[in-house]
């Protein structure tokens, strides 16, 4: 996973739990795409001070993942969902019966629905 996305979607999962300054600084780092320079300047910090607690926030984060591990949680539940949505369509194809197709239509709409809201 690329390192900006893979902190964005940590900062989704944990960035209630950073500091104020934290959260904004990540925020306006890898959500928005700021430059160190342009955080330092919004935040009235110096580049340094942004580096730090970026630095700061990337670790905690990374903890965060390491002990709950929510991210990892969700990767897992998002390809089982995907997983029962491609064999219930494959059951639809390769079946005649009404009931089964009924029941296998059903299958995917679920999974699906379960699968969209976690995104």
């Amino acid at each position: 996973m690329e390192k900006n996305l893979e902190i964005s979607l940590l900062f989704d999962f944990y960035g209630q739990m950073l500091t104020k300054t934290q959260q904004e600084a990540v925020n306006l780092y890898y959500n928005d795409d700021l430059s160190l320079l342009e955080v330092a300047q919004i935040l009235s910090m110096t580049r340094q001070g942004v580096r730090d607690a970026l630095n700061r926030a990337k670790k905690s984060l990374y903890t965060f993942e390491e002990n709950l591990k929510l991210c990892e949680r969700f990767s897992k539940t998002q390809q089982g969902l995907k997983s029962i949505i491609d064999k219930a369509q494959t059951l639809t194809e390769l079946t005649n019966d009404e009931k089964i197709k009924l029941l296998s239509a059903q299958i995917q709409m679920t999974a699906q629905s379960l699968y969209e809201q976690e995104v």
